[in-house]
């Protein structure tokens, strides 16, 4: 199933399930925290929410509960998740692990206000009007994570220079998939490379699509930033070692795992700022008139242990670059 098709069926279930009036918030408030990703897969994204919700003055346990509910990757869980937050009566919503839990709770409740974290586009993906005037009772921040496929291609190229084919990898399921891969083939057609896109939307398809690359005999590879792929991080730096392909990441989390190099917003920025959005929507303040958050800051991480085990001799003026250089 198309995934927009899939979005406007999980909302439109969610929608259709009567809803509890919004009473009156109990002494303490709570948060409820709606994701897609595994619930143990990112723990250090939930220490940077956690320490955003502290530096708007919520401490959990203190002043604030946080009720979390994980699809565990299972989006068709995720309108019977959202309800169930909608009825324990949260005062925020927050959402991660792509646009489906924000859509979801979007369709199902225009009251309770919603924060998102994303790495899509959340104009293009219908979740706001507009970056500066969101509007309705959704807002949050975006890392832009798939939009920077020509410059990773550049990075890739200044260590594997010599590369023949290089792969890119995409979920079809992601809003961005189809602009990513399109910007990867405009940026090799000006390098004069040759790219070839592989399309993988669960972990099947993935073990398929690195079977693909050697038969292709891939020189290197992209990878799309997507939630799958995040979730299934430590699978893919494994699989990607063992074909010793070199791998241009979206964020750090890949080359602290073993991969070769990344560049990126940082995500778990992208926490503590849905943290303190949280807070200010707590304190009073309506998500119309809070503007998405995009990032200013884009670190460029390497594994120069990774680099060596490859037999790459990374150039000195990208070692000088690096934000960040894993020995």
């Amino acid at each position: 199933m198309k995934r927009r098709a899939f979005i406007t069926l999980l909302g439109g279930a969610a929608a259709g399930w009567p809803l509890p009036a919004h009473a009156q918030q109990a002494a303490t408030p709570v948060i409820g925290f709606l994701t897609t990703n595994r619930s143990d897969a990112f723990p250090n994204y939930i220490a940077a929410f956690r320490e955003g919700l502290a530096e708007a003055g919520f401490v959990e346990g203190k002043n604030v509960t946080i009720e979390f509910r994980s699809a565990e990757q299972r989006l068709e869980r995720v309108p019977a998740l959202a309800m169930d937050l909608i009825r324990r009566k949260v005062a925020v919503i927050l959402t991660s692990g792509g646009d489906v839990p924000a859509m979801v709770a979007k369709g199902a409740t225009s009251t309770i206000p919603i924060v998102f974290l994303t790495g899509f586009d959340p104009v293009e993906s219908g979740l706001v009007a507009s970056l500066n005037r969101p509007g309705g009772n959704l807002t949050g921040a975006t890392v832009i994570a798939g939009q920077l496929m020509a410059k990773r291609l550049e990075l890739l190229r200044e260590l594997v220079s010599t590369a023949r084919i290089i792969g890119v990898l995409a979920n079809p399921n992601n809003p961005n998939a189809e602009t990513d891969t399109a910007e990867a083939q405009t940026a090799g057609r000006a390098l004069g490379q040759e790219i070839r896109v592989l399309l993988a939307e669960n972990e099947r398809d993935i073990d398929a699509a690195f079977t693909t690359l050697a038969l292709l005999k891939a020189d290197a590879l992209v990878l799309d930033a997507d939630p799958l792929f995040a979730n299934l991080r430590g699978k893919i730096v494994a699989l990607v070692e063992r074909r010793a392909l070199p791998t241009v990441y979206y964020s750090r989390e890949y080359p602290e795992a073993g991969g070769l190099i990344s560049y990126g917003a940082s995500f778990t920025g992208l926490y503590r700022q849905g943290g303190i959005y949280v807070g200010r929507i707590l304190k009073g303040a309506k998500p119309a008139d809070l503007p998405v958050m995009q990032p200013t800051k884009f670190d460029l991480v390497l594994n120069l242990k990774t680099a060596r085990a490859l037999g790459l001799e990374v150039p000195p003026t990208l070692l000088a670059r690096a934000d960040e250089v894993i020995e």
